[in-house]
């Protein structure tokens, strides 16, 4: 039997209902599989900071580096800024493993109703791969006459040819293992920003030259975001920097129906370190504590930490239970507006994989 150690962070708000939820997904596949899961469970996030007065204690990466892989609920408390979490755990996580790679994939599960008129289930179907370790969020900056009337603020997008050409070559490589239309779009803001993007557009020209079957295209951010409300079922890849596509990914997510659907992996494509899987929708307050929660995101981000442990057969069956407890509509979580609790929808999921 193949046993992973799986860290577990749990987080804050729904983290703490959703993450149990996909636990019990990766232990009844577990069983199918002849695999096991070892789950080392660390009760960091804002209840850690409340009483020490930081996110995650100073040895935090070190007890993660041992372990395959890190399932991650949720970060966020309505009462601690928000740059204060995300520098505080989830950032240096993503720096530390060197997690250059977001992949955000955007599909409209047959049974879910977009918000948009004309996509049925199926027609949108797409990943939005950012850059995840550089860029706008490289915390480069300080503040000067900090908390006076002339205080200044410097915030410096950090760019290199490397980070840009490995993030690129991976949204390529990822089109060419699709199925679909093979096609990678780069999202950039060039007219404006006349160094780092025009950096980012000539590294993506580089790269292309390299995949001559891969159809390319280039867009400004702002067109970005327009034509995936007009024309979602154009894309297939899409690659851009931390900033634009952390806000693209948003908008990938709601046109597919729900933020709780909307899975994400931050891989060390080099295997060096270990990836980490969460959903996108964070610790949302405002349901939390309720039961009400969608699982769906956190069990399709469970999945796609199964495939990349090779667990290939084993994640397409989570995906494939997730669809078609999808596509019955019987049993839904109220964001897709039904009145199911968390607990049902997994039990449902649980009752597909048999």
């Amino acid at each position: 039997m193949k046993t992973f150690t799986i860290a577990v962070i749990a987080g804050d708000g729904v983290g703490i209902e959703v993450i149990p939820q996909a636990k019990r997904v990766l232990e009844r596949i577990g069983k199918k599989h002849d695999i096991s899961f070892a789950f080392q469970d660390f009760e960091w996030g804002a209840e850690h900071f409340f009483r020490w007065g930081r996110m995650m204690p100073a040895g935090a990466i070190d007890l993660l580096q041992p372990c395959d892989a890190i399932l991650l609920g949720a970060v966020g408390h309505p009462e601690i800024a928000d740059h204060t979490t995300l520098n505080g755990l989830l950032l240096p996580i993503r720096r530390a493993f060197d997690q250059y790679a977001n992949v955000r994939p955007a599909y409209l599960y047959p049974g879910v109703v977009s918000p948009l008129a004309k996509p049925r289930g199926g027609d949108i179907d797409f990943v939005v791969v950012r850059e995840n370790t550089e860029g706008e969020y490289a915390q480069v900056g300080g503040f000067v006459y900090q908390l006076q009337p002339e205080e200044v603020a410097i915030q410096t997008s950090v760019f290199t040819r490397r980070g840009v050409e490995r993030i690129v070559r991976f949204a390529f490589e990822l089109a060419v293992s699709r199925e679909k239309k093979k096609k990678v779009t780069s999202i950039t803001k060039s007219n404006a920003q006349g160094y780092s993007m025009v950096l980012w557009d000539r590294t993506f020209d580089e790269v292309a030259r390299q995949f001559p079957g891969i159809e390319t295209e280039s867009l400004l951010v702002d067109a970005a975001a327009m034509n995936f409300i007009r024309r979602p079922e154009s894309f297939d890849v899409v690659v851009g920097s931390n900033l634009f596509c952390d806000i693209l990914s948003d908008i990938s997510a709601i046109i597919i129906g729900s933020m709780g659907l909307a899975a994400s992996a931050n891989l060390d494509p080099l295997r060096r370190y270990p990836s980490m899987f969460e959903p996108v929708h964070g610790s949302a307050p405002d349901i939390a504590g309720k039961g009400v929660v969608n699982p769906l995101a956190t069990i399709l981000s469970a999945g796609m930490m199964l495939d990349h442990l090779q667990m290939g057969e084993a994640a397409r069956e989570v995906e494939a239970a997730v669809a078609a407890v999808l596509a019955e509509g019987q049993v839904r979580t109220p964001d897709l507006g039904g009145k199911s609790s968390t607990e049902e929808v997994t039990s449902a999921v649980l009752e597909k994989l048999g």
